[in-house]
Order: C-alpha cells, then structure tokens, then sequence
C-alpha cells in the first residue's frame, strides 16, 4: 500500500456533484413540515369558509359596547365581491346618530377614522392624537379665520392658556368673597373657632361628581352669616328678593306682638348694631310697632348684613326696596372642556389652586392654568393620559337625533 499515491484530484472525483438536489437532514424536514402547515391552514380557512364562519378573518375582539356584534361581522361591514370592506358611517349611524362636531367646520372625518375598533376592549372615545390634530393643527373654517387657536398639536407647548386665564379676564361673581380670610386659622364658627377646609363649601354632589356642586347659602354660609333681624325672633330672615324678605318679617313681627300684646309700650335698648339710630318712641298700638321694628329690620339688613357679601343699588330712592345684583358665580369655568373633580380627589385643592389661601377678590380667578395641569399630563410612560380625548368631546351632544332601532334581542343574543 505504500507505492498508492492520493491525490487531491483523486479525491475530488469522489465527491457527488448533484449534491445540493437531494436533501438531507433539517432542510429535508423543514421543507416538509412547511408544506404540511400550508396545507393545514388552507384546509383550516376552507373548513370555516363551508361553516360560513367569519373567525378566519377577524381583526381583533370588539370594545365592549359592541361585543353583542362580536359574530356578526355584517352588522357593520359591508360584503362586496366575497371580500370585507371597511366599516361605513351609514352602519355607525345606524345605532348612534352622533351630531357634527362644529357647524363651521370644512372637514368631517368618517367615524372608523376616530374610533378604530378591533384593539381589544378600549373605550372608543380614547382617540388617538392624530384624529384631532389633523384638524386643529391648521384649523380652518367655512367663513375664514375661527375663533379658537388654529395650530395645536398636542397638549405641549402649542396649547394656549386657557380663555380665562388670559389678560384681561376676571371673575364676573358679584359675590363680596375673601378667601384667605375665610382659610385663616381660628375663624369665628358657630360654635367657636374652627379651620374651614376646601372641601366644607366646594362639595361633589351626589349625582353628577365630576364637578363642584355650587355654593349655596343655606348649606354653606348660613351658619356662620345669620340673618337675624330682631333679638325676640330666633328665626332667621329668608335669604330671597328684598320683597319676599319684608313680607315674611312682618307676618313673623305681627304673630309675636299679637301673642305678646304687654310689649307695645316698651322702649327697646340702642341695638349695638345701630349706633346711629336715635331710640324710638313708645308705640301707640300693635301696627305702629310693627312698622318701628320693621325699619329696624330693613336698616340690619340691607346696610349691615345683606350688604356684606351682595352688592346692593337704590335706583328708586334711599327710601325704597334695594336691587340686589345678580350673583354670577360661574358653575362652569372651561365651556369647551371636561373635568373631573372625583378623579383627581387624590390631590390637595392647594396643589392645582395654589392662589386660592391668599385670594382677597371675588375677581380673582383661581382655577389651575395649562402649566398646573402639564406637570401631571404630559408624554412618558410615569404619566398622566394627555391625548386630546382626556378633556374635550368631538360631537355636540346637545344636538344628538333620536336613533330607532334595528336590531331585535335574539338576533344579537344569538
């Protein structure tokens, strides 16, 4: 065996050169379970297309007011030549009639371009930014320039304060209200000092908790601001038109000197509450007093106690009836947006309305401005949702139309 020589020639003539045509190993495997599983999946779609099963060709599950359409794809799409198209405004309108969102507006987006379904179980309001931006970013309207901010891209630097924060804006209450006085420690209560806190005057209601339920005097003033008229009534004037006031005192002044008839002579003592009021005659007879302390009445209330929070004009005559200005508290300060009171109960008031401990002015206006609200919402994943859709509605749901329906129960139980 010595004498054989192995050359690299010999060698190479050994070698298969069809080699790569004949598969071996993992390639011949996967070449065959490829074509296994094309085949199961065209048995698998040709299964559920003889079963009329719209399964195969489902995007996603429904958000969860449209579940009851999960099987009944038909419902909101329209079959065309065997294939699917999209959702039509037409089937959208068929449940929900939603009213345009501004009647100067020159675009109108059709309503799967807003509310995008099959992404699983969302709330279809929660649209994404670009649904309002492609508008608001180079807003324009029929008749030209509008009235609100034309290029807004977000809730960034490009939102502009809010309208009443802007110069020139104030509080348009008629209401004489000093907060920080009302916020000092050891105020004078009704039952002796007390702290008053945000939450003792600005409550949520019961129903509708999203905003502050109005200040009202009977519940949050009367306490403490009594409209007492007379020490020998307990009872307090009514808190109503300068008209029905006096009626009401002299129906309870009358009932009193008419039980208590051994009072018409007596001379009451200077009210320090008048100084400048000289003492009055004894009276004649039940009338007469009457009228004596009716004056008495009118002068406590209209120059003490009504005019320490109302702002009150004789334009008939120091002798007449006053007109009480109209109080004017704003209940809504942001017309054009939605707030939540509940869900931000977390946070203390002074947090947001930081101006509020040592506000002097019914004139201040003390909601929180577009920087307030940034530090919580804003872009990151540690924040606040801030897409458009967290304070402002696209429809006009004042205007919403009445939809019939169309659907019967067992139809969509089914």
């Amino acid at each position: 065996m010595a004498g054989r020589i192995r050359t690299t020639k010999k060698l190479a003539q050994r070698i298969n050169l069809d080699y790569f045509k004949t598969l071996h190993g993992i390639p011949r495997w996967r070449r065959i379970l490829s074509g296994v599983f094309v085949i199961a999946g065209v048995a698998w779609l040709g299964w559920h297309a003889l079963a009329g099963s719209p399964k195969p060709y489902n995007a996603g599950p429904l958000a969860r007011p449209h579940a009851l359409l999960a099987q009944n794809c038909a419902a909101c799409h329209v079959s065309q030549a065997g294939f699917q198209r999209n959702a039509t405004d037409q089937a959208c309108l068929g449940c929900h009639d939603g009213p345009i969102h501004h009647a100067d507006q020159t675009f109108t987006p059709s309503c799967s371009n807003c509310h995008v379904e099959h992404e699983g179980a969302l709330r279809l309001a929660n649209t994404s930014e670009r649904a309002c931006t492609q508008c608001h970013a180079n807003l324009t309207t029929k008749h030209g320039s509008s009235q609100f901010a034309s290029n807004i891209r977000g809730f960034d630097d490009s939102h502009p304060e809010f309208a009443v924060l802007r110069p020139g804006v104030s509080d348009p209450g008629t209401i004489k209200f000093n907060h920080r006085v009302h916020l000092k420690e050891d105020l004078r209560g009704p039952n002796g000092p007390v702290q008053l806190q945000c939450a003792d005057c600005h409550r949520l209601p019961g129903a509708d908790r999203s905003y502050k339920e109005p200040i009202n005097y009977q519940k949050d003033c009367a306490s403490c601001h009594a409209l007492q008229f007379d020490r020998r009534i307990s009872e307090p004037a009514l808190h109503a038109a300068p008209g029905v006031v006096l009626d009401w005192i002299r129906g309870l002044l009358s009932a009193y000197i008419a039980a208590h008839p051994e009072e018409i002579p007596l001379v009451d003592e200077p009210d320090k509450r008048l100084p400048s009021r000289p003492p009055q005659p004894p009276a004649r007879n039940a009338a007469e007093w009457v009228q004596q302390r009716m004056a008495d009445a009118q002068l406590l209330l209209w120059r003490k106690a009504c005019k320490e929070c109302h702002s009150l004009s004789y334009p008939d005559g120091p002798a007449a009836l006053p007109v009480v200005a109209k109080s004017a508290i704003t209940k809504r300060w942001l017309p054009h947006a939605e707030f939540d009171h509940e869900a931000h109960q977390m946070v203390q008031c002074a947090s947001c309305h930081a101006k509020a401990n040592e506000s002097r002015e019914t004139s201040d206006v003390l909601i929180p401005g577009v920087q307030t609200c940034r530090q919580c919402h804003r872009a990151g994943k540690d924040a606040a949702e801030a897409r458009c859709f967290e304070c402002h509605v696209y429809h006009d749901w004042s205007k919403e139309k009445p939809v019939a329906g169309k659907y019967l129960i067992r139809l969509l139980a089914r």
